[in-house]
């Protein structure tokens, strides 16, 4: 048993196991160990338990302590990180290396306290950058006495030694071939630090050439605007000629925005047409997410988009007066009301416009006028119609939300020619429109009722009360605002300031 246990000592198997924790040293641990496996146990007697542990003899547990605190310490000196940094060290060490003994000792530290020494040559530095030959200019040195040059405190060590390298390079634009714009970036920022012309053209050359992302591009136009460097004017130009607006350009820009929304309007295909209706709403609004100064809202005028809107009403007009003197089986009316709603659609798309530039105002009053656009409305049948409603149905959830601000003459003006309709066609939007907000538009109606003088209220809400009681559902919900109303008339009247007497109730019958 003895020899086994020998033999076992000499294989390192036991020492392995000691390493591993299955067993204890019989010479290292001063405790008691716990019981062994069993195939040790048969091959190995239990140790016997020594009186005083030997002061110059390290336990077990100490040499296991100093291995990983020696273990932390190199992963904290040379973190996975770090093997970037060493690829990168050998990379310019090769390169250096074909050029001979260097003589001069240049230290790039940043303040990481990453440091990187390199043995380097005076006159690839001195033909590469302006900056090292106005420096070592001068300076003396000579085999055996290298010249000592430092640089401390880099944002990025890395980047400097990566441009120190570029020096070195013979083809500059395929030493840079991969890199992203990040960074040639850097690149480009330390090779005008230290004038190292060379790698000033390259960066740029390699900026024009690869595509950007939109926060790349960002980056790319931020840095270049703070390189206020003459002799770069014309270099970077030409980078930023892919973001760079012509004056030419510019002077056109409202007729590209005109031609742009007349394509939206009289496009045929329906999710072509809709996906660019989103997209030219959400350009006009300046929906980009960028606070950049470069960026700015394209504005379209105010008097192209109402012109627009002109035709757009004018086309459904004929539309509309076509479709109401149409007799029965001629003609194709279904294919005719696909027309009146796909030009609904238009008005509706302009007005959202409109709103959100906060110049709908005048709209209000236009709509309002349409008192032959709203007869040749009511000839036709709901299931057709809907559609030129919702426009109605818009302008009253914008003034009930405070975004168009009109007189009471144009909003009383707006409901006595359209809020008949819209109670008719409130089924039909209600139930065949995907995009329509019932709870949305009965607050906006409300809203916009309670805004006007109480005469005006009284009219409309007993109207819609007589309307509400015969079709339901189907009939917008504006209880609330009739409960204001009669609070306001009848329950919370202040004696002697005000004169109510032209209060009257009026029969259900009468339109506003």
């Amino acid at each position: 048993m003895a020899e086994a246990a020998e033999n076992l000592l000499k294989s390192g198997e036991v020492s392995a196991m000691i390493r591993q924790g299955f067993i204890s040293s019989p010479r290292l641990s001063p405790t008691s160990s716990p019981p062994p496996p069993a195939t040790v146990a048969a091959a190995l007697p239990s140790p016997p338990r020594p009186s005083v542990p030997s002061p110059n003899s390290p336990t077990l547990f100490e040499m296991i302590t100093r291995e990983d605190l020696a273990r932390r310490a190199s992963s904290r000196t040379h973190p996975s990180g770090d093997q970037k940094r060493l690829r990168l060290l050998e990379r310019i060490a090769a390169m250096i290396a074909n050029e001979g003994p260097g003589d001069v000792e240049l230290s790039i530290s940043s303040g990481d306290g990453f440091r990187v020494p390199m043995a380097v040559h005076r006159r690839v530095l001195a033909a590469g950058s302006r900056f090292f030959a106005e420096k070592l200019a001068g300076i003396g040195g000579g085999p055996g006495r290298p010249v000592m040059v430092e640089i401390c405190d880099c944002d990025d060590a890395e980047v400097y030694v990566d441009v120190v390298g570029l020096m070195y390079s013979v083809d500059l634009r395929r030493s840079l071939a991969g890199e992203d714009v990040e960074k040639v970036l850097a690149l480009l920022k330390v090779s005008v630090d230290i004038k190292f012309d060379d790698g000033i053209s390259a960066c740029l050359d390699h900026l024009e050439a690869i595509p950007w992302s939109e926060d790349e591009e960002e980056k790319v136009m931020s840095t270049l605007s703070k390189l206020r460097i003459q002799q770069l004017h014309e270099s970077i130009e030409r980078v930023l000629q892919r973001v760079s607006v012509e004056p030419s350009t510019s002077a056109n820009a409202d007729s590209v925005v005109v031609n742009v929304l007349h394509g939206v309007l009289q496009s045929k295909d329906k999710k072509a047409r809709r996906d660019m209706k989103a997209l030219i709403a959400r350009l006009l609004r300046g929906d980009l997410n960028h606070s950049d100064i470069h960026y700015k809202n394209l504005e379209a005028p105010r008097e192209t988009l109402y012109q627009l809107c002109h035709k757009r009403m004018d086309c459904l007009l004929l539309l509309l007066s076509e479709a109401a003197n149409m007799v029965e089986g001629q003609g194709d009316r279904a294919a005719l009301m696909g027309e009146v709603a796909r030009e609904a659609d238009n008005v509706q798309w302009l007005v959202d416009i409109l709103i959100d530039k906060r110049i709908a105002d005048e709209f209000v009053g236009l709509w309002a006028n349409q008192s032959g656009l709203a007869t040749c409305h009511s000839k036709i049948p709901c299931m057709y119609r809907f559609e030129i409603s919702m426009i109605t149905a818009q302008l009253c959830v914008a003034i009930g939300k405070g975004q168009i601000l009109v007189s009471k003459d144009a909003k009383v003006s707006l409901l006595r020619t359209w809020l008949e309709a819209l109670f008719e066609d409130f089924g039909w939007m209600k139930r065949t429109s995907r995009t329509f907000n019932k709870t949305m538009v009965e607050d906006g109606l409300s809203a916009t009722i309670l805004t006007l003088p109480m005469a005006e209220q009284q009219a409309i809400l007993l109207r819609w009360f007589d309307c509400f009681l015969n079709k339901g559902d189907d009939c917008p919900n504006i209880q609330r605002a009739f409960e204001i109303w009669w609070r306001r008339a009848f329950i919370r009247q202040h004696a002697g300031e005000h004169d109510h007497s032209h209060l009257q109730m009026v029969d259900s019958d009468n339109r506003i």
